[in-house]
């Protein structure tokens, strides 16, 4: 059965989409009907550092085979001339920007656990800073004019946890920690600055999330992901890219998405207001599950939290 088409018309940069959550996010916008340029540093030509198989072009690809219109860019956030010509061509080319997630990050081998700052390697946290946090500012300075030329943009901070989890844990290193809160505090920092003049901006937290990576990382699939269950029980809370997709996707085409203007959300608690579900029909609530069952020390058991 077809999705509804609610975002047809519309006009969507996700950048940093080459996997994980950028890719679900740009694929469920597709779905849902909108044009969605799509960027990263890995392409068919040429692989970023972290040397994967994923590229921009496959996540436009299926961006368009899931309904939408999807345009792969390839840009490096962090250079100011790229993003510049990357928004300088969705102006020409569409006259316009309806919503801008930042879910660039690129941090994934660049930091230790639980390695303290004074121990860890100094250049590996200054790059993870970089990647996770300047090319979020980067694009935004060059995004947010075209954004605004038509009420009702929408930004999405992408992270990793909700302000209320991590302003009371420490989120594996000094470098990572400051990261992720830094992405909370830009969507705080927009939404002062875009609510005025009729935009929203959010940040927004998936929950454990089965990207390419982590699957790889426990030796599975997306078909196979229960086989990893004896080795770490509480990954039965964890979800596909695609539920965080259709947490934007459901934003996007609020009416009443001022509302959450400066906040902090997550896949699952978005979930629950919208009633969209994962791809196997299931509303994980990690971040409750994390609080309630995990962090307490309790067994794996995730009735009631999906």
């Amino acid at each position: 059965m077809s999705r509804p088409q609610g975002l047809h018309g519309k006009v969507c940069l996700v950048a940093g989409a080459t996997r994980g959550a950028g890719r679900g996010i740009a694929v469920e916008l597709g779905a849902a009907g909108a044009t969605v340029y799509v960027t990263g540093r890995s392409t068919r030509t040429h692989r970023s550092e972290y040397d994967r198989p994923e590229t921009i072009e496959d996540t436009a690809d299926l961006v368009t085979e899931a309904g939408g219109r999807g345009i792969a860019v390839p840009t490096d956030h962090l250079e100011q001339d790229q993003v510049r010509a990357l928004v300088d061509r969705i102006a020409a080319e569409e006259g316009r920007l309806d919503v801008l997630v930042n879910d660039i990050w690129g941090g994934e081998h660049l930091f230790g656990w639980e390695v303290p700052v004074w121990e860890h390697d100094l250049d590996k946290g200054l790059r993870l800073l970089r990647l996770a946090v300047e090319t979020h500012a980067i694009t935004s300075h060059y995004a947010l004019p075209l954004l605004l030329r038509h009420p009702g943009g929408l930004v999405v901070e992408v992270t990793d946890g909700t302000a209320e989890y991590n302003g009371t844990r420490y989120r594996n290193s000094f470098f990572y920690d400051l990261a992720k809160t830094s992405v909370l505090r830009m969507a705080f920092a927009l939404g002062h600055e875009l609510g005025p003049r009729g935009a929203t901006a959010l940040a927004l937290t998936p929950g454990w999330m089965r990207s390419e990576i982590m699957l790889d990382a426990f030796g599975v699939t997306e078909e196979t992901w229960r086989e990893a269950l004896p080795a770490q029980p509480h990954f039965a809370i964890s979800e596909t890219p695609r539920y965080t997709g259709r947490a934007v996707a459901a934003l996007a085409a609020d009416p009443d998405v001022a509302r959450f203007n400066g906040t902090s959300q997550s896949s699952g608690g978005l979930a629950a207001v919208y009633g969209h579900t994962d791809l196997d029909g299931s509303r994980p609530d990690a971040w409750r599950y994390l609080v309630e069952v995990q962090d307490t020390g309790k067994p794996a058991d995730v009735t009631g939290y999906r």
